[in-house]
């Protein structure tokens, strides 16, 4: 890396259930202010613009297209998107700023799940000749990786309540989750896997700015520096993999450059309990380390935001002080197919 480059401003929706009386536009743009309003930037300060969002989930072709309304793209902007969650959206916006062909970005992204069927939309990110087709949805592979580990002496049920009672407790200080507190795990789902166990269905949207150099320290007094930011993908047919391990995390971890120094805050992007085991396996993570004190996607998972979400949580952890060196961790695909990993340091203090 030939610049420094940080994250100086972070914002995001209350996350709920179902925004029907709201559009994606209405719904991104106060977020969209707020974050150009904590470095005083204006749209045309930005020297690039990316975005993460899913057609999918919008049920039209070019969806995005209509959210660059919140944006402001007059005067002509510079502008990306990515089919993806916003965490590879920040990860194009970090590399266009390496080049030097831009200073700022701004990275946001959206999603509306409230409107659909989740589970029936994320069958498409299947193989599309031999299991699409059977339509196993995104909860009965989680089960599966779920069982898996459960036969493999990595953790039992007991241990998945307890990742989603501490989770949902933690978010209790986190005013934008949308489960927090004392929530019941209720029936099974798809055994094992009970409704704790489980996201919440919502809509969300999520942004940040970057800047690299000194710029960066004009717009932040405590910027979030990005020390590393790697990712990797598990190979596409789920039967070839072994689902109580997550490699593709270890080696975005290892080229990021996690494994160098301890970390003190994690902010994984495990939608389902059994997720957070084998993230923290392959994270090394130990008890020492702080582990999505903002609740994660256990208490607000937004798709094609909540990993957005956790790199912009961390960097505010930095931002406030709470944090010095952090990892922050994004997933796509079923049964954490994609895999991105971040490291965000702090100016000694």
């Amino acid at each position: 890396m030939t610049r420094d480059i940080a994250v100086v401003a972070f914002a995001q929706t209350d996350h709920r259930r179902t925004s029907d009386e709201v559009s994606e536009v209405e719904m991104l743009m106060p977020v969209l202010h707020a974050v150009l309003d904590q470095t005083r930037l204006k749209t045309a300060d930005i020297g690039f613009t990316c975005s993460g969002s899913s057609d999918y989930l919008a049920g039209r072709a070019f969806s995005f297209t209509l959210a660059l309304d919140g944006v402001g793209a007059w005067p002509p902007i510079s502008e990306s998107h990515v089919e993806m969650d916003g965490a590879w959206a920040l990860y194009e916006a970090w590399t266009k700023l390496l080049t030097g062909d831009a200073d700022t970005a701004l990275v946001y992204s959206y999603g509306k799940s409230s409107p659909g069927s989740v589970r029936d939309v994320l069958t498409r990110q299947l193989d599309p000749y031999y299991v699409a087709p059977l339509w196993p949805d995104s909860v009965a592979l989680a089960a599966l990786q779920a069982q898996a580990l459960i036969d493999a002496g990595d953790t039992d049920e007991p241990a998945l309540a307890a990742v989603a009672a501490r989770s949902r407790a933690d978010a209790t200080a986190n005013s934008h989750a949308q489960l927090k507190g004392s929530v019941p795990q209720g029936d099974y789902l798809v055994r094992p896997l009970r409704t704790g166990d489980c996201p919440p269905i919502g809509d969300g949207a999520a942004a940040v700015i970057l800047a690299a150099g000194e710029r960066a320290r004009e717009l932040c007094e405590r910027p979030a520096w990005i020390r590393g930011i790697d990712h990797r993908i598990e190979a596409h047919g789920l039967g070839v993999r072994d689902l109580t391990d997550s490699p593709s995390t270890r080696l975005a971890a290892e080229r990021a450059g996690v494994f160098e120094r301890p970390v003190d805050t994690a902010e994984l992007h495990a939608p389902f309990t059994s997720q957070e085991v084998v993230l923290r396996k392959a994270l090394r993570l130990d008890d020492g380390v702080r582990v999505n004190p903002s609740g994660g996607a256990l208490a607000a998972n937004p798709i094609m935001a909540a990993g957005l979400l956790r790199i912009g949580e961390a960097a505010a952890g930095i931002h406030r002080g709470e944090s010095d060196r952090a990892l922050a961790h994004a997933t796509s695909g079923p049964c954490l197919q994609q895999n991105l990993v971040a490291v965000l340091e702090g100016d000694p203090r």
